[in-house]
C-alpha cells in the first residue's frame, strides 16, 4: 500500500515530507487540498488531525501529524539515505541543527513572511524589518557552513536540509512580492547576497522527484 499525503501548496512544512520521500524515493499518493475551500477544516480531514493542519501522511491505519514526525517515522521505515545519521553523535548533531532551523530561522523567517502574505505589511513595516534582520543572520550562519560544504549537516543530505530548503523558498517568494520590495528587506538579489546558499539550492532542486514537490499554484 502506498502512502497518502495530505498537503497544502506553498506550506513549508508540507513540502519537507515530499521532500524526504523524493530523497528516499518512495512512491506516495498526493493529497492535495484545497485551502480556499477550507478542505483541511473538513470533519473527516479533522479526524486524521484535529487540528487541521497539514501535512499528514496516512500509512495503512497508521496517521502522522507534524512534519518532524514524519520525517522520523519515514527515516524508520525507509533507513537509506539516512536523514538522522547513523551514529549517536550524527544524530545529535543534526538533530541539534534541525531545532535551531524550527526556533530560530524558522521562527524570525515566518515573521517575515507570514504578515507578507496574510497581513497588512505597511502596518507591521518595523516588525517585518527587525524580523529580516534576524533572519539574515540564521542565513549568514547557513552561508558559512556551505561555503566549505555540500549540505547544512556535511557532505550528505539530511533532515536540516529539508527543514531549511523550504523556508528560504517561502521567504523569497514573499520578497518578490512588491509590498515587500518596498520594504527593502535586503534578500534580494539572493544569490548576490547568499551565493553557498544559492549553489546548495541548485543541488537540491536537481533532486530526483524535486519538480513533483514544486508548489503547483507557483507555476501560475
Amino acid at each position: 500500500m502506498s502512502y497518502e499525503v495530505f498537503w497544502i501548496s506553498g506550506s513549508a512544512y508540507a513540502w519537507r515530507v515530499m521532500l524526504a520521500l523524493a530523497v528516499k524515493g518512495v512512491a506516495y499518493n498526493s493529497r492535495l487540498i484545497n485551502a480556499s475551500e477550507k478542505e483541511h477544516k473538513s470533519p473527516e480531514y479533522l479526524k486524521m488531525n484535529p487540528r487541521g493542519k497539514v501535512p499528514v501522511l496516512k500509512d495503512g491505519e497508521t496517521v502522522v501529524a507534524e512534519s518532524l514526525a514524519i520525517l522520523t517515522y519515514l527515516d524508520e521505515k525507509h533507513p537509506t539515505p539516512p536523514l538522522f545519521g547513523e551514529t549517536p553523535s550524527d544524530k545529535a548533531r543534526i538533530w541539534q541543527a534541525v531545532y535551531e532551523a524550527e526556533n530560530y530561522f524558522m521562527e524570525s523567517a515566518g515573521s517575515v513572511f507570514l504578515p507578507i502574505f496574510f497581513g497588512d505589511p505597511k502596518e507591521k513595516a518595523e516588525e517585518i524589518k527587525q524580523a529580516a534582520l534576524a533572519t539574515h543572520e540564521e542565513l549568514k550562519g547557513y552561508e558559512k557552513i556551505l561555503s566549505h560544504s555540500h549540505f547544512l549537516a556535511g557532505e550528505n543530505i539530511s533532515a536540516v536540509d529539508l527543514v531549511v530548503y523550504p523556508g528560504v523558498m517561502v521567504l523569497l517568494r514573499a520578497a518578490g512580492k512588491d509590498e515587500a520590495v518596498q520594504l527593502d528587506l535586503g534578500f534580494l538579489p539572493f544569490k548576490d547576497h547568499y551565493p553557498s546558499i544559492a549553489a546548495w539550492m541548485t543541488r537540491l532542486e536537481a533532486l530526483p522527484g524535486y519538480k513533483e514537490t514544486y508548489p503547483p499554484h507557483w507555476r501560475e
